[in-house]
């Protein structure tokens, strides 16, 4: 080998030296460059966790100490966020009140599915509760003693008590109510009111005053309490417009009553002060029930509901 190929040969290794102990040295100085950064972790469920770390994104750093965020949790702040030394990333729950904080802090380096994470909750049970609950009925009562010192109650109607249903949406933790909202309610029966009459004990004076009323030519037969309300021709009343009754004629006010079938056609009915004629019938007018016939709807709706005495005239 002569002598150029020996100095080629030197010349050859000095630059590979070289290129190894450039390599080399920009290797030392990436690794002195990489910051170590202290930070703080705090979960959804109040735990601190102070961890030190080269990771720069949060996403690196939270996957690096195994923490799972599940859909229901925010990361403040956001997991593609590069963060400084000294910084505190915070898992927050995003629906108050609701059993979010499923995070679980592995112990070993392995992956932790949903089923693990969910299975370290308490669990929130959903159902539809039906409560029955009674509805009282009210004491109604008729003073018809015109004042009188000596008089006594009579029990027209008795009361019965109503019943409705109420259902609610109940959510337990524990076998433990923590909430509960109402759906729907429903009545499944009216109140009936108790009717107490306030009357004048009967005397003697009372038979006279029947027997004066036979003399006049009128037998009046008592019939009892009936619940009075008020109609007129309207088709919010009656479904149609015509005035026509059920027995063919025309509804006159201060005479057209409808009554219940057990009442014929041409039946006169005491009510009040007045006598009527029953010349009508109605889909509502059943039992203790008497609608009378008024000329206009605003009249039947001063009119309201009363309860008054009815007797049948002959």
């Amino acid at each position: 080998m002569n002598r150029d190929e020996k100095a080629s040969i030197s010349v050859l290794k000095i630059v590979l030296i070289c290129i190894v102990l450039i390599f080399a040295f920009n290797v030392v100085t990436k690794a002195t460059n990489v910051e170590i950064k202290n930070t703080k972790i705090i979960l959804s469920n109040n735990y601190e966790l102070d961890v030190v770390t080269t990771k720069e994104k949060v996403s690196e750093i939270l996957k690096e100490n195994h923490i799972v965020v599940l859909p229901d949790e925010k990361v403040t702040p956001n997991l593609e966020t590069v963060i400084s030394n000294n910084e505190v990333i915070t898992i927050s729950k995003t629906n108050a009140g609701q059993p979010t904080s499923a995070i679980e802090l592995a112990e070993e380096d392995s992956e932790v599915s949903m089923d693990q994470v969910l299975s370290n909750y308490t669990s929130i049970v959903e159902k539809i509760v039906v409560e029955e609950v009674v509805i009282p009925y009210e004491t109604i009562t008729k003073d018809v003693s015109n004042n009188s010192k000596d008089t006594a109650n009579k029990v027209i109607q008795e009361g019965k008590d109503g019943l409705k249903k109420i259902s609610y949406k109940v959510k337990y933790q524990n076998d433990i109510e923590i909430e509960k909202i109402k759906i729907s309610e429903e009545i499944v029966r009216e109140p009936v009111d108790k009717i107490v009459q306030v009357q004048t004990k009967t005397t003697a004076r009372k038979s006279t005053t029947a027997g004066e009323r036979l003399k006049a030519g009128k037998t009046i037969s008592k019939m009892g309490t009936y619940k009075v309300t008020a109609y007129c021709a309207c088709s919010k009343c009656c479904g149609k417009a015509t005035g026509i009754t059920a027995s063919g004629k025309k509804a006159t006010a201060g005479r057209t009553v409808a009554a219940p079938s057990n009442f014929a056609f041409g039946t006169k009915l005491k009510i009040g002060d007045n006598v009527y004629v029953v010349e009508d019938r109605g889909g509502a007018i059943k039992g203790n029930r008497i609608d009378i016939y008024m000329d206009s709807h605003s009249a039947a709706l001063q009119w309201g509901s009363r309860y008054l005495t009815v007797e049948v005239v002959e």
